[in-house]
């Protein structure tokens, strides 16, 4: 079903009968992906004495309890209340839900013992184009990214100058594959995450904070999927949390 959208004084078309999931299932196999230490998500039903919420156990419904961690577990939408000590949450920093998208591709330049995305590389594959939202793919792009276990591998992250660029260019919402913007075992320094929501002081916030910009993680864009404009529905679930689960979701732009 195809549709004309007019967003930021723009006009353009979409498929809606197309749209490309980005997300990361979460679930309780060893094909969950994992980061930060922890083991995968549980999802198992509520006992109450000899009672067990499951229809294979002779319940009328299935009624499970889930336990999981949004930063560890699969694809994730966070606000700047992730790292500040005043609470926000992103069920209201997140009000809108449509962006315009640039998806990028960029292998990470080796320095030393890490894998870093440079400001040239986003600068040079953003090129002319002023999105709202920009999606990273990182190369390879590799099955294995869906369920990985990040701990204490050193994945690639986003230099700090790379971060302040995609702020500068007006970007509000940045989504990446990669556990997290930083570096995994960075002293807490977290440059990257502190640059893209400009909070100079996590104790005491800076009126000029970008508190309506989100950051998300662990996404997967398969390789079928080109570079270029997209519309990008970034869904989340109600949580009063810095972070929720979130199903991003493409439309090519027409």
């Amino acid at each position: 079903m195809k549709a004309t959208i007019t967003h930021q004084n723009n006009t353009f078309q979409v498929d809606l009968s197309k749209p490309i999931d980005i997300s990361l299932p979460l679930s309780n196999t060893e094909y969950n992906p994992i980061a930060w230490y922890i083991e995968k998500p549980q999802i198992e039903p509520v006992r109450f004495g000899s009672w067990v919420g499951s229809v294979k156990g002779g319940a009328t419904t299935n009624f499970n309890n889930i336990f999981f961690n949004p930063h560890g577990h699969g694809t994730h939408t966070e606000c700047l209340g992730h790292i500040t000590k005043e609470f926000f949450s992103i069920n209201q920093t997140l009000r809108n839900f449509f962006f315009t998208a640039q998806l990028i591709s960029i292998q990470p330049d080796q320095q030393g013992d890490d894998f870093v995305i440079t400001k040239n590389q986003v600068e040079k594959a953003l090129g002319n184009s002023k999105p709202e939202a920009i999606v990273i793919r990182t190369l390879p792009n590799v099955d294995e990214k869906k369920s990985k276990n990040y701990s204490h591998t050193n994945p690639p992250y986003l230099q700090e100058e790379a971060a302040i660029f995609i702020r500068e260019s007006g970007i509000q919402h940045l989504l990446i594959d990669l556990p997290s913007v930083d570096k995994e075992k960075d002293e807490g320094k977290l440059l990257a995450h502190k640059a893209f929501w400009k909070v100079k002081d996590v104790t005491n916030l800076n009126a000029d904070a970008r508190k309506n910009a989100t950051i998300t993680e662990l996404i997967f864009v398969p390789d079928a999927i080109e570079d270029g404009s997209y519309l990008l529905n970034l869904q989340i679930a109600s949580f009063e949390n810095d972070a929720s689960p979130s199903k991003p979701i493409l439309y090519k732009i027409e």
